[in-house]
Formats: structure tokens, C-alpha cells, sequence
């Protein structure tokens, strides 16, 4: 067998990525973060021009995937509304084959695999939400397994430490029927403590999923850590990077009330809220406005109030 044919073999086995210089990071990540940050500001109406715009030069297989992050955000504002279900699952599926046939043209290239996972991260997050938790959890291995290979490939990829960190913190404080779902699916088990590590770690150094970061720690705070004021902090301060979107301060008033009791502080949220949407200055600014009135007649009952 000539030298040739035994590196392709082996390749093609797995043992071997190419002996030419890997490409580390990833590629013009801060555009992808000015796009990021767009979404979670909710400014949907120019996520296509964005990605038009920044891939090329960015990966193709990244914009799709925040093409589908950005529906997850437009559902998660609206989530009883199931118009846009579809749209994410089309997307998202496209990005996933996208960045597998990636994948497989450049098995030594970490932001392929980073990216495949995350094309898998709406899906989730969609399945989650709608209570399809077999799936969910299917695709989560699916999340772990590509975000470790990207690792392996590019140690300094700070942010795959997110996802990783995330599975790990909820396979072990998820209850005892994901825990069976785990079980059932031999799925590996999870470590709370080094999966915080590892999300805190992804904030702090990462440059893609810092925002991201924030919202989902500031939920851990909240459910399982026992530390609404860290959870404050950060809602406020993605309140303050991004204030079309009304997630962040809609969470603040109930923050105030649920966690604080403190009836003034979540009124005054509502209110700015309110000021927000009546100035357009939040993303369906009608939708938020009903909603926000109806939270605050509900919470003036409470205070007795009219």
C-alpha cells in the first residue's frame, strides 16, 4: 500500500486527521457575534440580510444555524403561538445536514462539529418546550458528542464548553423521569458542579454564546441554585445590551414578584415595559403591550389597587 492510500484508509477509519495545520477558533467569529447579538435583541427583521452578508466570509453551516436560532427567539417570545414550529424544524434540519456533510469533507475541522451542534440546538430547545422529551434527549447526546469531538480537535474552542457544561448540569439535577429517559437511551450521566465550571468558563472566554450564557445561567440561578440575586444581575444586564427584546425585562418584574415578593419593583418593570412597547421599541410591540397591561392589572389587584 503506497503512503497515499494509507493515510486516506486511515482516514477514512478515523484514526488519522491530516498532518497539515489545523485552522483553530473560529472563523470571523466576530461578525457571527454582531449577528448573534442582533437576535437576542430581537431584531428579527434583519437576521436574512445579516447572514447574507457576513457568510461568506463566515461559514455557511453558521449562519444556518442561527437562522434557526433566530426562530427559536421569535417562538420563545410568543410561545403559545405554534405558527413558526415548522419553520424551525425545516431550518434547523437544514443546517444539521449542511453541517454534516462539513463534517465529513473536514473531519479535523473543530467549528464544523461546533456548528453541527449547534444546528441541533433549536430542535432541542423547540422539543423541550413542546414536551417531546425522548427526542430532546436524543439530540442533546447528538449536542455533547460533536461539541467533545470539536474539543478534541481545537482545545481552544472556550465556546463548546457551553453546551457541554449544560448537558452536564442537567443530567444531574433533571428529575427521575429524564433520569430514566437517560437510562433508557445510554445516555452518559452528568456532573453539576463541572458542568457550572464549564458554562461560567464559556462565558467569561468565549466570544459567540456570551449572551446565551447569561440567559440560560440566569434560569439555573433561579431553579436549582438558590441564587435569585445572581439571576437579577444578569437579567438586567441583558436587559440593558438588548432592549427590544422583552424576554429580559419581562423576567425582571417576575423575578421581583416570584422570587422578592416585592409587588413596587415588578410594577415598575411592567410599566417600562409597557413605555417600551407603546414607543416601539421592543420586538410585536402590540403583543407585548396586551401582555405587559395584563400583567399589570393583575398585579395592581394583588397590591389593591385599580
Amino acid at each position: 500500500m503506497t503512503l497515499v492510500a494509507r493515510c486516506w484508509w486511515l482516514l477514512a477509519g478515523g484514526a488519522l486527521v491530516l498532518a497539515t495545520p489545523q485552522r483553530t477558533g473560529l472563523t470571523e467569529a466576530p461578525r457571527l457575534a454582531a449577528v448573534y447579538d442582533s437576535i437576542l435583541n430581537a431584531q428579527f427583521d434583519r437576521t436574512d440580510a445579516a447572514l447574507a452578508k457576513t457568510c461568506p466570509p463566515a461559514p455557511q453551516g453558521a449562519c444556518q444555524a442561527l437562522a434557526a436560532e433566530a426562530v427559536w427567539w421569535q417562538i420563545l417570545i410568543d410561545s403559545g403561538n405554534r405558527a413558526l414550529d415548522r419553520r424551525l424544524i425545516d431550518l434547523a434540519g437544514a443546517a444539521v445536514a449542511a453541517n454534516l456533510q462539513w463534517t465529513r469533507r473536514e473531519p479535523g475541522r473543530a467549528e464544523a462539529w461546533f456548528y453541527l451542534a449547534g444546528s441541533y440546538v433549536p430542535l432541542v430547545q423547540l422539543r423541550v418546550a413542546r414536551n417531546e422529551r425522548l427526542a430532546a434527549a436524543r439530540d442533546g447526546n447528538k449536542i455533547k458528542a460533536a461539541l467533545e469531538r470539536s474539543l478534541q480537535l481545537d482545545p481552544s474552542l472556550d465556546d463548546a464548553h457551553f453546551g457541554i457544561g449544560l448537558y452536564r448540569y442537567y443530567a444531574d439535577v433533571a428529575p427521575l423521569y429524564a433520569k430514566f429517559l437517560r437510562w433508557l437511551l445510554l445516555l452518559p450521566g452528568g456532573d453539576r458542579v463541572s458542568g457550572l465550571r464549564e458554562m461560567l468558563l464559556a462565558r467569561d472566554r468565549g466570544v459567540l454564546l456570551r449572551g446565551q450564557a447569561d440567559f440560560e445561567l440566569h434560569q439555573i440561578y433561579l431553579w436549582y441554585e438558590g441564587r435569585p440575586r445572581a439571576a437579577l444581575t444578569l437579567l438586567e444586564s441583558l436587559d440593558a445590551r438588548y432592549p427590544a427584546n422583552p424576554i429580559f425585562l419581562q423576567r425582571i418584574a417576575d423575578v421581583h414578584d416570584v422570587y422578592f415578593h416585592d409587588l413596587n419593583a415588578s410594577a415598575s418593570a411592567w410599566k417600562r415595559l409597557i413605555d417600551r412597547a407603546r414607543e416601539a421599541r421592543v420586538y410585536d410591540a402590540a403583543l407585548i403591550e396586551a401582555r405587559a397591561e395584563r400583567k399589570l392589572r393583575d398585579l395592581n389587584a394583588r397590591r389593591g389597587e385599580k
